[in-house]
């Protein structure tokens, strides 16, 4: 890198009418950092955590890798075959706090590891979630500490699940027991959190009236900007904002085509593409440019709430999730299950591709990065929280050993995953909930 004699400041803005862009990592940045920043912002270091969240459980025969190695995928994770890497598929993972088996806990202990107060009101009762936990830590130095991220439009109230309230359901992220965070499932909304905006529907497409594109309100700074730039840092800028456009154009084309929307969603918000895969798609790349432009550090994505009805003809799957998850060991079900798992797996797959085609620093985005992906349920027919389907991947820079299948003899808590990642990313942390140690397999 190139060491200059006066940095610039890695929180540096583009600013324009209602926006403000923030920059990803430049060469001209690195002197500018201070003590504090360096332990958890130098661009060697991981510095990243998301944490995506597939419902309903899998079918493991297409899922679990046969050897020690990579070397053959299964079908549900052959889409992954281009990073694996960069990956690591963890086998026998369980959550205990999740019993008595429910959807509700599957998704409620997924990142909490802890046991839900059984409530059909108000009183629900939790655990501060590990993505909450990072944030406060490498997340405080962010424009946002963590970003809460979902597909599924409508949340539901009252009592969803065996006795448990849909909160339970509706919200991975908890900053306490009593406090779940929403997740926003809108892409202009999010896009709009990351870069401004801001006031009522109708004005914000009166603001889209006005101006083509974000970037055309801050094209005088950024030439600005890249006149005092070396080549390396200016290609960069351009690589992001493009990304940036890219999104925009996506959002934009999906609200101005809303009325040939075919989905019987008639309060479907305006923004948001009739298309499951392009919804995900356009989710993943938000979170992509959060990262890239060090808005936030932490991210979670829930990618279908649990016990949902959504169907997938796209994939030649057009009957419900749901009840198709129910299968009785019915090898017509299960292929569907599978297939529905592909799916998902083939979604966070173009997520990993895209890390790891943004460079930052000495590598990619992916490198500083680490990803979990997974499930709280293992077996769907049985409701039960064993062998859960669990992924592992990024996280070059801190000595993390893809393309292997780590396969635990006795069931193990998904809570010591969390303090493993947790660590590796610079969060000092004793214990997690019920953890009783480290996966330490993962790394060098």
């Amino acid at each position: 890198m190139i060491v200059r004699k006066k940095a610039l400041s890695r929180r540096t803005l583009l600013r324009g009418a209602g926006a403000a862009v923030a920059l990803p990592l430049l060469n001209a940045m690195v002197p500018a950092l201070t003590a504090e920043e360096t332990t958890v912002a130098e661009p060697s270091k991981l510095r990243r955590l998301s944490y995506i969240y597939m419902p309903m459980g899998f079918n493991p025969s297409e899922w679990t890798p046969q050897g020690s190695t990579l070397e053959h995928l299964p079908s549900s994770l052959a889409s992954l075959s281009g990073v694996k890497d960069q990956l690591s598929v963890i086998t026998n993972m369980e959550l205990r706090n999740a019993y008595p088996g429910s959807h509700a806990t599957s998704n409620s202990a997924f990142l909490s590891a802890a046991r839900a107060k059984r409530t059909e009101s108000s009183d629900y009762y939790l655990g501060t979630t590990v993505d909450q936990i990072a944030a406060r830590s490498i997340g405080r130095n962010s424009q946002l500490p963590s970003l809460e991220l979902a597909m599924d439009l409508l949340s539901t109230v009252g009592q969803c699940d065996n006795g448990y309230a849909c909160v339970y359901q509706n919200n991975l992220s908890w900053s306490s027991p009593t406090t779940p965070l929403p997740a926003e499932a809108h892409p202009r909304l999010v896009f709009e959190t990351l870069f401004g905006a801001g006031g009522s529907v109708e004005d914000r497409k009166a603001a889209l009236s006005r101006r083509a594109s974000l970037l055309d309100s801050v094209v005088g700074e950024m030439k600005r900007l890249k006149n005092q730039l070396g080549v390396e840092d200016q290609q960069r800028i351009d690589g992001y904002l493009e990304n940036i456009r890219e999104v925009e154009r996506r959002i934009q084309y999906a609200e101005e085509n809303i009325e040939e929307n075919p989905l019987p969603d008639l309060d479907r918000p305006l923004g948001v593409p009739a298309s499951y895969a392009e919804h995900a798609r356009i989710m993943f790349d938000l979170q992509a440019l959060a990262f890239q432009g060090d808005i936030t550090r932490v991210t979670t994505f829930q990618l279908a709430r649990e016990a949902s009805t959504r169907s997938y003809p796209e994939i030649g799957v057009p009957d419900p999730h749901h009840p198709v998850t129910h299968h009785g060991n019915n090898p017509e079900k299960l292929a569907k299950v599978a297939k529905i798992n592909a799916f998902h797996v083939s979604l966070f797959a173009g997520f990993l591709e895209k890390l790891r085609s943004i460079p930052e620093g000495s590598g990619t985005l992916l490198d500083h990065s680490l990803l979990l992906y997974g499930s709280g349920m293992g077996d769907p027919d049985a409701h039960d929280h064993s062998n859960l389907p669990t992924l592992v991947a990024g996280g070059a820079a801190g000595n993390m050993q893809g393309g292997r299948h780590i396969r635990f003899d006795q069931p193990t808590p998904l809570s010591n995953l969390h303090l493993t990642l947790l660590r590796k990313a610079g969060v000092p942390l004793d214990q997690f909930a019920d953890s009783t140690g480290e996966v330490e397999e993962l790394f060098i």
